[in-house]
């Protein structure tokens, strides 16, 4: 199937992928007295008086806001809230499949991190929880931690956190079925925006001791061109010697690649030069750092993408469903290190037996939203 040429087709048809219906009849007088005036004071009465009802009477129990501004869109960049639409669709759409969650798109005309906080904090009374979703890094991260702090409902860049999560169950995986350690193996991340610096934090909260991560100049190192305060803290972290160099440099005798940066970064000669049973995770969308033919032709051992028409896709998909579900049913507050950590062993514990084909279980299995979000729950 061309994908492109019939994601267009399927667009126009339906005029976009999502609709809002009626949960209650609308047929009779009492139907209309019930679901809209005089009834409906009652529960407005009951919420005005106790805010709290709001998640039992109201959809704002399980309603999540999918909010963009349009600045990073999958692997497109800029290109504006109005393109990013048909993206925030397709997670809202996602969200209710797997999780029964109502999800709605919010594509901001700004990209002002203060314009966005205002209005993120002036809808939120709508909303269960906030899905941060598709905004250029390093502002995700100020608009983020802001959001964190002024709202008193759970809020998640998605970009950040749901790749690092699935990101971490399926190396755990990969490194079973290579017989080789977390806390030992070399990593290399190419990539230093949101995806990369979130999976980078979280594998080293998992144990990862040895990383290496890139960018479009080179090795993060504090005090070279092109770093920001937030490259500079992860490299005090992992990069201490202030070591520099370029790819060719970092992926030589590694044991795991991972790519959250760009198409065809990644040569054959590279992945010959890693470590013995490399395992390569080149997730750029739509086009990865390497092809999977040629990484295994290379001699990768373990190869996974962001794409689902590859073995091993490695999507947010698997994670995002769960955890909102997990918070909204548990009323949490906010989402935790602990609970990233959890729903990544949980995930990774869905496939008892892992093979180089198939390290992360498929989105379209049962109860994956539902272990994800026990998980979380327990966390």
């Amino acid at each position: 199937m061309n994908y492109f040429e019939s994601s267009i087709d399927l667009h126009r048809k339906f005029q976009g992928k999502l609709a809002i219906q009626s949960l209650v009849p609308l047929e009779t007088r009492d139907d209309l007295s019930l679901a809209y005036t005089p009834g409906v004071a009652a529960p407005s009465e009951a919420i005005a008086k106790d805010k709290s009802l709001a998640y039992e009477l109201t959809m704002k129990g399980r309603t999540v806001a999918i909010v963009t501004d349009g600045s990073a869109v999958l692997g497109l960049g800029n290109i504006g809230p109005e393109a990013g639409l048909p993206v925030m669709e397709g997670k809202a759409i996602l969200f209710k499949r797997f999780a029964n969650i109502d999800a709605f798109p919010l594509c901001l005309a700004t990209q002002n991190s203060d314009e966005i906080v205002e209005t993120v904090k002036r809808i939120a009374p709508g909303f269960g929880a906030i899905q941060l979703e598709d905004i250029a890094a390093p502002r995700c991260f100020e608009i983020e931690e802001r959001l964190i702090r002024e709202l008193d409902v759970p809020v998640m860049h998605d970009d950040q956190h749901g790749t690092a999560v699935v990101i971490l169950a399926g190396l755990l995986n990969a490194l079973r079925v290579v017989e080789k350690s977390l806390k030992e193996v070399k990593i290399v991340i190419s990539g230093s925006g949101a995806a990369g610096l979130a999976s980078g934090r979280l594998l080293w909260d998992a144990g990862a001791r040895f990383m290496t991560m890139i960018d479009s100049q080179g090795i993060l190192a504090m005090g070279r061109n092109g770093m920001n305060a937030y490259k500079d803290e992860f490299a005090q972290r992992i990069n201490p010697e202030n070591k520099q160099g370029t790819l060719t440099d970092a992926i030589q005798g590694a044991d795991v690649f991972i790519g959250v940066s760009k198409a065809n970064l990644v040569t054959s000669d590279m992945v010959r030069s890693m470590a013995k049973d490399p395992i390569i995770f080149a997730m750029a969308n739509p086009s990865p750092e390497i092809m999977p033919d040629i990484a295994k032709e290379a001699g990768a051992a373990v190869i996974a993408t962001g794409r689902s028409d590859f073995p091993n896709q490695v999507n947010n998909v698997l994670v995002f469903p769960g955890m909102f579900l997990g918070v909204l049913e548990g009323r949490l507050p906010k989402f935790t290190n602990t609970m990233r950590l959890a729903a990544a062993h949980a995930l990774a514990g869905m496939v008892e037996h892992p093979t180089r084909e198939r390290i992360l279980p498929s989105a379209l299995e049962t109860d994956v939203a539902r272990i994800v979000a026990d998980a979380i729950k327990r966390a």
